[in-house]
């Protein structure tokens, strides 16, 4: 599961920023006192004295960043601080922490924020972040900081990413404070000046007006009862608007790449409850038109152009679908071996229907002026899909198949030959335990049950404690095959911050050793994130990945987070992978979205795996008035081409310590 620019269940690369609980002391569960400021203080309160002495003992570089990170207290008595010299090296997010003396914890309930003054030392710009950590979570903001600049970095407690809605950190336990950069090709240094909690206990940030998300009432921009501001929604290339009723009048004159965008008053759209945009327009002029429509997240963050089957006769009315989804399904870089998110040029789309920031209604006169009335602009839900009849009954290609793998979940209880529902989590283990008891079998269908449960990561009181429990499924160590069509039939939670997944790891057997061994995804091993869906991103769209090369330093990915789609009439989804040598091709309900043809496929068998966690890159916050909520399998199918099949496919024998099947 991704965590890099909307890519990846099993990525590391991006632990130390999204997971602290893999570093501070409260995530192994040592006792720590508080450190408090007096009920005196009415003033900001220090977390470090900078300009004392011996402060250093409270910082350390970041793990695994130790070679690349020198720390040292500043020798300049007009910028006192403390100074941190950055190498060039293979660190993703080379860092310093910050942790309270005598390893407790601060006690900044009293306060709203926390807020550091750093400088630029060095000749370049840097993007410098600080995560405020809590033993089960964390926020972080972000600043670019200008060579020769000093900037502020401040953090409100609750807040994260441009003071969104975050992890609910509790003001009283913080127990650590960490200042990342990005990966240092370069040389590069900073000054850190002050580190100081401050603002009143319970502080909401201030509201950007480029935050606000505004759902449309039944899906109208215009039309349908909703009238514009046209001072300010109202923007122009060329071509003049002005109100008509409900809708509005649009002319061009004889010229060229003319537009009107209609934009929401204030902030972006929030359209992640449909899948398109309608436009109904009327030809007001004399002449044939033939109106264009764009939605737009962003300049360059688009749908693509939608138009109607034939020129608008005059005085004629007709309607432009401009669909989310991309006419050209995403294709990655064509026999690449490295990290590329935008996958080849025309393919796929990077608009996100959560922000969306205009619409436009283009036109290219030849020579006459033209005329229209736009009389809607509605977003709209999609249809349920239309299903190919070969869908759940064979691969979506011609070829000598044989079905190898075939879960219906008819029974009362999972089938322990096939399954297995205790494993790793590596993604929200502060938040979030396994249970088998949440894997609930009936009515054809399994369910990994999400609900606020206290109880242990694998029901085994050893392990780590939680406040939420889940069901897990893997075939690990008891089934496995390489290459061939892997298909599941789904249905997804709808409470915040879920974060379902169907996906493929890498297993080598028995014999390559422990797990990290038998899934590592570098010598010819790859994750397959086949659908990975963050709630927070609406009922019609999810993500598919790839990750290679390992978790570390060396860490490759493509994959897109543009995959809109259509639920089944049951509410179901049906992805599916065709995995050949050196070519991945995904599908939804039947449809090609997304391939990437290149030697790097993996030719290393694979596990099968479900998870249901929260979290995520890009996700929101659990609500537990919305809980419990539940990822429903309908079923597992998997075919094997004859020409491929070998001796690693099939059934595995169990190991003879059942905790050896336990990622």
């Amino acid at each position: 599961m991704k965590a890099i620019n909307k890519l990846a269940p099993a990525i590391l690369v991006a632990a130390v920023l999204l997971f602290p609980f893999l570093i501070h002391p409260l995530a192994h569960g040592q006792a720590a006192a508080a450190s408090a400021p007096s009920p005196s203080d009415t003033s900001g309160f220090p977390l470090v004295n900078l300009t004392g002495t011996g402060f250093e003992s409270q910082f350390s570089p970041q793990s695994g960043s130790e070679s690349q990170v020198d720390l040292s207290a500043s020798t300049d008595p007009k910028a006192p601080g403390l100074v941190a010299n950055v190498k060039p090296g293979n660190a993703d997010y080379p860092g310093i922490y910050l942790k309270p003396e005598g390893g407790t914890v601060w006690d900044l309930s009293k306060y709203g924020h926390v807020t550091a003054r750093i400088a630029n030392t060095g000749s370049k710009p840097l993007y410098v972040s600080m995560r405020l950590d809590n033993a089960g979570g964390s926020d972080t903001e972000s600043q670019t900081i200008n060579a020769g600049e000093s900037k502020d970095l401040k953090v409100i407690f609750g807040y994260a990413y441009g003071f969104k809605p975050n992890f609910k950190l509790n003001p009283a336990a913080v127990a650590g404070v960490m200042f990342f950069l990005q990966k240092a090709t370069d040389p590069c240094s900073i000054r850190i000046e002050s580190v100081e909690a401050g603002g009143p206990a319970g502080e909401a940030p201030p509201v950007d007006p480029e935050s606000i998300r505004t759902k449309p009432t039944n899906g109208y921009l215009l039309g349908g009862g909703v009238t514009i501001d046209p001072a300010k929604q109202i923007e122009a290339s060329g071509g003049k608007a002005s109100p008509e009723g409900d809708g509005l009048k649009v002319e061009f004159s004889g010229s060229q790449n003319q537009y009107v965008a209609v934009k929401p008053a204030v902030g972006k759209w929030d359209l992640r409850d449909a899948t398109m945009v309608k436009v109904k327009v009327k030809n007001a002029g004399t002449t044939a038109v033939s109106p264009r429509v764009q939605v737009f997240g962003s300049s360059f963050n688009g749908t693509d152009v939608a138009s109607l089957p034939s020129p608008l006769a005059p005085g004629a009315e007709g309607e432009i679908t401009a669909s989310f989804a991309p006419a050209v399904p995403w294709a990655g870089v064509k026999n690449s071996t490295k990290s590329s998110y935008d996958g080849q040029g025309g393919t796929g789309t990077t608009f996100n229907s959560d922000a969306v920031a205009a619409v436009r209604i283009i036109d290219n006169p030849a020579d006459a002026s033209e005329s229209l009335v736009v009389e809607s602009i509605k977003a709209c839900p999609p249809e349920p899909a239309v299903l190919p009849d070969w869908l759940g009954k064979r691969p979506p290609v011609p070829g000598d198949w044989k079905q190898t793998f075939d879960e219906e979940f008819d029974g009362k209880s999972i089938d322990s030959s096939k399954w297995n529902v205790y494993g790793g989590n590596f993604w929200d283990p502060q938040v979030t335990h396994y249970s088998k008891d949440n894997v609930i079998v009936g009515g054809g269908v399994a369910k990994l049950h999400y609900e606020r449960k206290t109880g242990f990561q694998n029901d085994d009181p050893t392990k780590q404690k939680t406040d939420y429990a889940t069901g897990y499924l893997d075939t690990y160590g008891k089934w496995t095959q390489r290459y061939g069509y892997f298909e599941a039939r789904m249905k997804l939670p709808k409470a915040p911050g879920m974060w379902p997944a169907f996906w493929l790891m890498p297993d080598r057997g028995v014999a390559e050793g422990p797990q990290w061994k038998r899934a590592d995804t570098a010598r010819g091993g790859m994750e397959f994130d086949i659908m990975e869906y963050l709630s927070r991103w609406g009922p019609y769209r999810y993500d598919i990945a790839m990750h290679w090369d390992g978790y570390g330093a060396n860490h490759q990915a493509t994959g897109t987070g543009g995959i809109y789609f259509a639920p089944d009439k049951d509410g179901f989804i049906t992805s599916g992978l065709l995995w050949t040598p050196g070519s991945a091709i995904y599908y939804v309900n039947g449809k090609e979205v997304a391939r990437w043809e290149t030697p790097r496929i993996s030719n290393v068998p694979a596990d099968i795996m479900f998870t249901a966690i929260s979290g995520g890159w890009d996700n929101n916050s659990v609500d537990d008035a919305q809980l419990p909520s539940d990822f429903v399998i309908d079923y597992v199918r998997v075919w094997q081409r004859k020409d491929l099949a070998s001796s690693v496919d099939g059934p595995k024998t169990p190991p003879a310590n059942p905790a050896d099947a336990i990622q």
